[in-house]
Parts: structure tokens; C-alpha cells; sequence
């Protein structure tokens, strides 16, 4: 606030001082130009106020109010400042309105990313989440965790695409996995379906956006006829129920017969690896669909735990048919698994080279969870130059000894047994 002050006080001065064929009054917008920056709309039109009075005592003082010359200056200066206090007024309500943005996003965060607990029966778990988009705090990557009767259930994912575009299908596949997490038996029974769940939800997607976007290319007395010759019944060329008649030669909306939605359900997958870490025991169980394999620090060596016969991403299980397997893994005290998605191995550096992840994660084996992500958050966003280029992801669990073990107690079932309707997909149980 001093400095506008001090620039009007300095201008008058040195204009009322120089000589005649000097005028410097018209340097007094500098001062409302400024303080829009840092302050509000009040503050902006005093400080112009001033400007004009400023100005007018310049005029007063030397060839006096009446001169044309003194006249068009205050007359331009008053409409300049007027124009500044409007602007500094849009800028102030796009501030709000970004405010509110903000607290949506973080509410939604919270919703969507829930914060994963430090200790989980004999786990210690932290997660990091880093957005590729600048102003969001959230993206199409995903994590979760879930307790059944005899251990923890991990979830990592992540949705194709990136940023708030990929939350929608973020959002379906952490619903799915937190309802039916401690329902299902097995762990390949568990992603069949997850895999149903998604593709389910995507075909009814496309196929709502296809009649949608036909009723867009029909005027309003072409839309009855073309619902009633093609619509929802499937008799006509429209054909949504996936049957095709053979005037469409992609068989409707289901592309070459296959899923409803065609190349829109096609294009919309989701790479996760499920992790079961049962309370007992040395061992654990992934089901891997497409997703880049975790890494295990085992005594101070990394090892790429790779699928033997890895699934296809979820959401694509009605294009193929999936033989869901789940890999067994040691796991013992001490050990820590690292769950990530594909932002932290393909960011790149300036000379666009990939981060070297296992190699990095080598050297901070030893520490908690907790630190061991804190030293890959700096280490990744400054090998990236301090911005990543795709969503990141990673949840770090450690296995403690049986002593340590603290809460996680199993959910209360309320139904008895309970079972949970699943699609038809093949699975293999170990």
C-alpha cells in the first residue's frame, strides 16, 4: 500500500517542480495499475481516487483546471483507473470461484482417495499421490485398501488417460473393490469381478452416449421414426442391444459384436494388480492385469515380482476371456512391497531418459514406509524437473513382526456368510 502512496507523492512533486514543457501526470495510472495487483477492488479505486485528486492538483498548480491539455489527462486517467478496478473485480471472482474448485477437488480426494491407515494388522502402509495436471490433486490413478477375515486386501490402478477426465472410472472401480473386497473367497474371484463391474459400467456408457449422439443427428421429426426403426427395440440399424441386422455392418453399437459400446468401451480400460496379505503367515498373492509388476525389498536386495500369466487391463474381459491367476510371492517380516502405477517408471528427465526406479528404491531399503516414500517424492520430482508428465501412484507396506501388530481388526459380517454376484469369468485358485 506505501508504494502506490509514495509513486503519487514522487510524480506530483517532480511534475509541480519541472518545467512547463514537462508533464508527468500522466505516470499517475502506474499507481492503481499496482495496487490491483496485490489488492481489492476498494483499495484499487481509493488509491485511483487519490491518482485523480493528484492529478488535479498538478493542473490547480500550474497552468491551471481549464486547459485542454489538463482536462483530456484527468479525464483519461479517471477512465484507465475505472477500467483497472473492473478487471482487479473479474480477477477477484475468478479467485473465489477457484477457491471453491479447490474445496470441491479436496473434498472429492477425500472421498475418492481415502487416506490409507499407517498400521493394518501386521502391515505398516504409506502412500504417496502425485497429479500429473496442474490445480488438481487427484487423477485416474487409484489405491485402496480393504480388510477380510484373514488379512488385507491391496488395490492399485490406473485408469487410461489422465487427470479429472479418468476420475469418473477411478471412482467406479474403488466402489466396486471397497463393496466386495471382503465378500470374495478368492483372490481371482475378486478380479473377475472388478473386471464386470468395469466393463458393465463402461458398455452402458457408450451405448447411452451412441443414442445420444444419434438423436443429435436427427431433427425433431426424425427422432421418433428412428427410435421406433432403430432404436432401443434393436429390430432396426440402430441395433443398441448388440444383436445387428446386417444393415450395420459394425453390428451396431457393439463394434464387430463384441462388447456394447464398441470402440468406445475398447478404448477405456484399467491396469491394477490386487494384492492379498493374509494376517498369518510369509506369503502373499497378487493377480496381476496388466499392470506394471510391484517390487519386493527383501534384504536389502529389489525384486521384480513378475506375473506368470498375467490378466488383461479391467474392463476389457468381454473382448477375451481371462484366466485369472494368482501369483504367490514370499513376504516376510521385514520385507517391504512396493505398489506404484506407470507415472513413476515413465517420467523422464532432460535428456527424456526414464526413472530408474528399482535402482533408486535400492538405496532407501531399510527405511519405514512412511520415509522411504518421502525420499522417492523428492528424488522423482526432481529427476522430472519438478513436474510429471502422467499421474503417480505408490503405496508402500512393510510386514512387521508379530509382536508389533497393531488394530486392523477384521469387519463385522452382518449377513452371515455373505456371497456376491459375479460375472461368468474363469479363474484359477492356487
Amino acid at each position: 500500500m506505501l508504494l502506490p502512496l509514495a509513486l503519487i507523492a514522487v510524480i506530483t512533486t517532480v511534475d509541480v517542480l519541472a518545467p512547463p514543457q514537462i508533464h508527468l501526470g500522466p505516470l499517475l495510472v502506474v499507481a492503481p495499475a499496482i495496487t490491483a495487483s496485490f489488492a481489492g477492488t476498494r483499495l484499487t479505486a481509493a488509491v485511483g481516487l487519490v491518482a485523480v485528486s493528484a492529478l488535479t492538483v498538478i493542473g490547480a498548480m500550474r497552468d491551471g483546471l481549464t486547459t485542454s491539455n489538463h482536462e483530456t489527462q484527468i479525464a483519461a486517467l479517471v477512465v484507465v483507473s475505472a477500467l483497472v478496478v473492473v478487471f482487479c473485480a473479474v480477477r477477484d471472482r475468478h479467485a473465489r470461484e477457484l477457491v471453491q474448485v479447490r474445496s470441491v477437488s479436496e473434498a472429492a480426494q477425500r472421498v475418492l482417495l481415502r487416506p490409507l491407515p499407517s498400521r493394518i494388522g501386521p502391515l505398516r502402509i504409506a502412500s504417496v499421490y502425485l497429479a500429473a495436471e496442474a490445480e488438481a490433486q487427484i487423477g485416474g490413478d487409484l489405491y485402496a485398501a480393504a480388510r477380510t477375515a484373514t488379512g488385507t486386501r491391496l488395490i492399485v490402478g490406473d485408469v487410461r488417460g489422465k487427470g479429472l477426465t479418468s476420475l469418473g472410472e477411478a471412482a467406479l472401480l474403488l466402489g466396486a473393490f471397497r463393496a466386495s473386497a471382503h465378500l470374495q473367497a478368492e483372490l481371482p474371484e475378486l478380479a473377475a469381478y472388478l473386471d464386470g463391474s468395469v466393463s458393465w459400467e463402461l458398455a452402458g456408457c457408450a451405448a447411452t452416449d451412441e443414442v445420444a449422439d444419434r438423436l443429435a443427428a436427427t431433427d425433431g421429426s426424425k427422432a421418433p421414426d428412428d427410435l421406433r426403426d432403430g432404436g432401443t427395440d434393436g429390430d432396426g440399424d440402430g441395433d443398441i442391444d448388440g444383436e445387428g441386422d446386417g444393415d450395420d455392418p459394425d453390428g451396431g453399437t457393439d463394434g464387430d459384436g463384441g462388447t456394447a459400446g464398441g470402440a468406445d468401451a475398447g478404448e477405456s480400460f484399467i491396469t491394477a494388480v490386487i494384492v492379498d496379505i493374509p494376517d498369518d503367515g510369509t506369503e502373499i498373492r497378487i493377480v496381476n492385469c496388466g499392470h506394471p509388476p510391484p517390487l519386493l525389498l527383501h534384504r536389502g536386495e529389489v525384486v521384480t515380482l513378475e506375473a506368470r500369466r498375467p490378466a488383461p487391463p479391467l474392463g476389457l474381459g468381454g473382448l477375451v476371456e481371462p484366466r485369472y491367476h494368482a501369483d504367490v510371492f514370499p513376504f516376510e517380516a521385514g520385507d517391504r512391497l512396493l505398489l506404484y502405477t506407470d507415472g513413476v517408471i515413465e517420467a523422464r528427465d532432460a535428456a527424456r531418459s526414464f526413472y530408474p526406479f528399482a535402482e533408486r528404491v535400492g538405496g532407501w531399503a531399510g527405511e519405514h514406509p512412511g520415509q522411504l516414500l518421502q525420499h522417492l517424492r523428492r528424488d522423482l520430482l526432481g529427476y522430472a524437473g519438478g513436474r510429471l508428465g502422467d499421474d503417480a501412484a505408490v503405496v508402500a507396506v512393510e510386514r512387521v513382526a508379530a509382536g508389533q501388530r497393531v488394530g486392523g481388526r477384521a469387519p463385522t459380517r452382518l449377513f452371515g456368510t455373505a456371497h456376491a454376484v459375479r460375472p461368468e469369468r474363469r479363474t484359477e485358485r492356487d
